[in-house]
């Protein structure tokens, strides 16, 4: 029996003004041997999101975690990418390149303090929560996450993106492409040279899909599951 499909028999019994003992028993088809207090469940669920974000953000990390990574790699704001080839034209193709890894190196900087950030969003994620998310689709936790939280890590995660981006350059590098071309007369549009706000969303962007990439993997292979409780909550969906 799906797991989803226990959490949705519970719900229901709930609704239905079940006894207490019908719910452990739903508790114990997802418990195996001994049933699952609605605790485990809750904690369980942070468990396996908290290696899901560490993990994600572990990768984000790396050298080359954003600039190799095809599903994440940051390009330039869409205001320069439409200029693009006009601005290789004008001679400025290596200006251009150097913008974009130091605009990915910086996202891979900053990616390195999101790991507290989410972890202590996931630590306000109610018993309710948990049990919702069990019966979502494969990414319903990610999905859940960032639905609730993601206005409060925009606002804790883009000064760590500011300070990066600065530390490596792609401020004044991005700075300087935009100035360029914004000088040229009777230019019909203009570059904004204030990288902080897109790269902050396309850093998070890139953050959510790794998470979700790694709940997946824990739903679906019992060997990413690595602790004991993971296990036995998400046992019965195998």
């Amino acid at each position: 029996m799906r797991l989803a499909s226990v959490f949705c028999l519970f719900t229901l019994f709930i609704i239905l003004g079940c006894s207490s003992a019908d719910i452990n028993r739903i508790l114990q088809a997802a418990g195996g041997s001994s049933p699952l207090t609605q605790q485990e469940v809750s904690q369980g669920l942070k468990e396996a999101l908290i290696q899901g974000i560490s993990k994600g953000a572990d990768k984000a990390s790396e050298t080359d975690g954003f600039f190799r990574n095809d599903m994440i790699r940051i390009l330039l704001p869409e205001d320069a990418r439409r200029v693009e080839n006009t601005l290789r034209q004008m001679g400025l193709g290596s200006e251009v390149d150097r913008a974009l890894l130091a605009i990915n190196r910086g996202a891979e900087s900053a990616a390195k303090e999101a790991k507290p950030i989410f972890i202590n969003a996931i630590r306000q994620l109610t018993i309710q929560d948990a049990f919702n998310i069990l019966q979502g689709e494969p990414n319903a936790a990610t999905s859940f996450l960032r639905r609730t939280t993601e206005n409060q890590l925009i606002e804790l995660f883009q000064p760590k993106i500011e300070e990066s981006l600065n530390q490596v350059g792609a401020t004044r590098y991005y700075g300087d492409i935009a100035n360029t071309y914004n000088a040229i007369p009777l230019t019909n549009r203009r570059i904004d040279p204030d990288l902080n706000t897109y790269v902050t969303d396309r850093a998070i962007d890139g953050l959510f899909l790794l998470i979700a990439e790694e709940e997946k993997n824990i739903r679906e292979n019992p060997l990413e599951r690595t602790s004991a409780l993971m296990r036995r909550v998400f046992a019965a969906q195998d």
